[in-house]
């Protein structure tokens, strides 16, 4: 751990503490809804710590909450998590070997990955890495567990806006990747979709159609703007 640190300057290390700490603040809002939805407090607790992706697992227990089949709400989640093979591509130095690449493997996420492209040398790769990676293994479960136990004393987290946790941090994932033209084309056909086949289809196979979009997005990437002086 102490190596992890050395390589770390005190912003980057301040940043991976507050990105942790938020994952954990969701994980709480997580915990409570999935069980005032209905879903026991060992399965949110045994997702966030076998899963640890909190996309799929919010997509999942919401699929699962609307009426949807486990098996969709499985599919759904693979789908979402189909991101994590190109990122297992870049980073694959990164990960390391033996063990170290089984326990890096399943703390490869969203966040670890930016942290770690965004360093400029391998060591410093690794250790920002392991040290969002750990961090998130820690806060995530941790407040899923909590939200999990405030879930069953909170008698309407809906009373208390906890609800609007679920669609807004899908879209907080999302948004950054809206500035893309032919990504917001993509992702209007899917929303229009899922929208249009929702009520006469049952809950979770509106979300598959909504895939259709991905037909609008290939075409050729915008150029970034030239910066002059």
């Amino acid at each position: 751990m102490r190596s992890i640190w050395g390589h770390l300057g005190r912003p980057t290390t301040r940043a991976i503490a507050l990105v942790c700490i938020a994952d954990g603040l969701v994980g709480i809002s997580y915990g409570a809804v999935a069980v005032h939805s209905g879903i026991q407090p060992w399965v949110v607790l045994a997702l966030a710590l076998l899963v640890l992706a909190g996309a799929s697992e919010i997509l999942f227990v919401g699929i699962v909450a609307a009426g949807g089949s486990p098996l969709t709400a499985a599919l759904a989640g693979l789908l979402v998590n189909a991101r994590h093979l190109p990122f297992g591509l870049a980073i694959h130095e990164v990960v390391g070997t033996g063990w170290r690449r089984v326990l890096g493997t399943h703390l490869l996420n969203d966040e670890s990955v930016v942290f770690a492209l965004d360093q400029d040398t391998l060591e410093r790769k690794r250790a920002a890495f392991w040290a969002c990676g750990l961090g998130i293994l820690l806060c995530w479960p941790a407040g899923a567990a909590l939200g999990a136990f405030a879930g069953t004393v909170i008698e309407d987290t809906d009373a208390i806006g906890l609800d609007v946790m679920f669609p807004a941090v899908l879209l907080a994932l999302i948004f950054p990747a809206l500035r893309e033209r032919r990504t917001r084309r993509a992702a209007l056909v899917g929303a229009v979709v899922a929208v249009a086949a929702t009520p006469f289809l049952p809950a979770g196979i509106p979300v598959l159609l909504s895939l259709v979009g991905l037909l609008f997005g290939f075409g050729r990437k915008q150029p970034k703007p030239e910066v002059t002086a």
